[in-house]
């Protein structure tokens, strides 16, 4: 495949297949909502919920009204959900394009009405129930007879067709016993306020409120649908909640552009954080904190070149890294290292471990001038390039 071959994502199609089909036993009885915002966790959503959707996928979530039209034109079918803010002056492009809309709020749902009711149209929601999680919802953890209550009018607004109510946990994927009993609790107000709209009347085709770690940790609460997400990508929803069998999807790469001789005191980086110690050899990768790759790894990082470890040397730049090739022979320009998620290389729970973050944020700032490779059984088969528009 003829692409530019400066800094890309590898995406493994078999790993996706694959996690899908764990995430499809562990449901059970239950649909399954894949959550593909944020460009499917930096993999490319023009072509992950597509595959998802052929290997069953019931549903798909995400942030927000951007992101649902690009599933579309990316020919996905399914029902989508919206689980953040859309403007309202979006009621009949929602209602055109079959995508739910979260209501949580009476205000937001008034105004929802109002402009669906200008439009002509009819939009379905979900309505969210804050049970703990403290973003957005009816708050029926602080008061449940005016959330049961708000909820109940927002249902009886004209131009808007309930269809569903979730609530997100908080701390699904802690094994603490105070966080345990947190997510005990979010579940029994969820369906606690279920329960109370029954009672005036109104029900709903779809309760949900399982996460990735709900997915698999609290299989007694995965209620119609569950709404997997980082673990459709192979990684680890936490450090205490580590489910078997998952198998990464993406490793960023990167071309040697160049290879040179550092004699002892050479300088290498900005800042000259780094001085070689000795003679050395030095490989310059085509990535940087631009890329994704984070400037907090300057001087700690390690990628993978011909199998083995190679150490960042000094600063990462915003295009550039330099590493230590000193004991990996035959290193040359054109050279694809793997500069995170396989290999030698520090994986994605690596890199956030040592810069202070989680493995959700490392995937999510793959920056979109890298081009995302497509790999089926170790051949390329498919390539998107955010800046051609490819």
């Amino acid at each position: 495949m003829e692409f530019e071959r400066r800094c890309w994502a590898e995406v493994d199609l078999g790993a996706l297949r694959h996690n899908f089909k764990l995430v499809r036993e562990r449901a059970g009885d239950a649909a399954v909502m894949a959550v593909v915002k944020a460009d499917a966790y930096g993999h490319g959503d023009a072509v992950v919920a597509p595959l998802l959707e052929q290997e069953g996928a019931d549903q798909f979530a995400v942030s927000g009204f951007g992101e649902a039209v690009c599933l579309r034109r990316a020919g996905v079918t399914k029902p989508i959900l919206i689980l953040g803010y859309t403007g309202v002056q979006n009621a009949a492009a929602l209602a055109v394009g079959g995508i739910s809309q979260t209501v949580f709020s009476l205000e937001y749902a008034r105004a929802l009405s109002e402009a669906a009711l200008r439009a002509g149209v009819a939009v379905r929601v979900h309505l969210k129930v804050d049970t703990g999680m403290g973003r957005i919802g009816f708050t029926a953890d602080d008061d449940m007879e005016r959330a049961v209550a708000e909820m109940a009018e927002a249902c009886a607004l004209p131009g808007l067709v309930p269809v569903g109510v979730f609530t997100h946990f908080a701390a699904a994927d802690s094994t603490a016993p105070e966080d345990i009993a947190y997510t005990r609790r979010q579940y029994d107000i969820l369906c606690a306020a279920v329960e109370e709209m029954a009672a005036r009347g109104c029900t709903f085709a779809v309760k949900h409120c399982c996460n990735s770690a709900g997915t698999f940790a609290w299989p007694e609460f995965h209620l119609d649908m569950v709404r997997p997400g980082i673990i459709l990508y192979g990684e680890q929803p936490s450090a205490d909640t580590v489910l078997p069998g998952l198998v990464p999807a993406l490793r960023l790469r990167a071309a040697v552009s160049m290879v040179k001789e550092l004699a002892a005191g050479d300088a290498v980086s900005y800042g000259c954080t780094f001085r070689a110690p000795k003679p050395m050899r030095a490989a310059t990768l085509a990535v940087g904190y631009a890329d994704g790759y984070p400037r907090a790894l300057s001087g700690r990082g390690t990628v993978s070149l011909h199998g083995r470890p190679a150490r960042v040397l000094g600063r990462v730049c915003m295009d550039q890294i330099v590493v230590d090739v000193t004991d990996i022979p035959d290193v040359k320009a054109g050279d694809a290292a793997i500069v995170f998620g396989g290999g030698a290389a520090d994986s994605v729970d690596d890199v956030a471990r040592m810069t202070g973050t989680i493995n959700y944020e490392v995937l999510c700032d793959v920056g979109r001038r890298v081009q995302r490779v497509y790999v089926e059984n170790g051949a390329e088969v498919e390539l998107v390039d955010y800046l051609k528009g490819e």
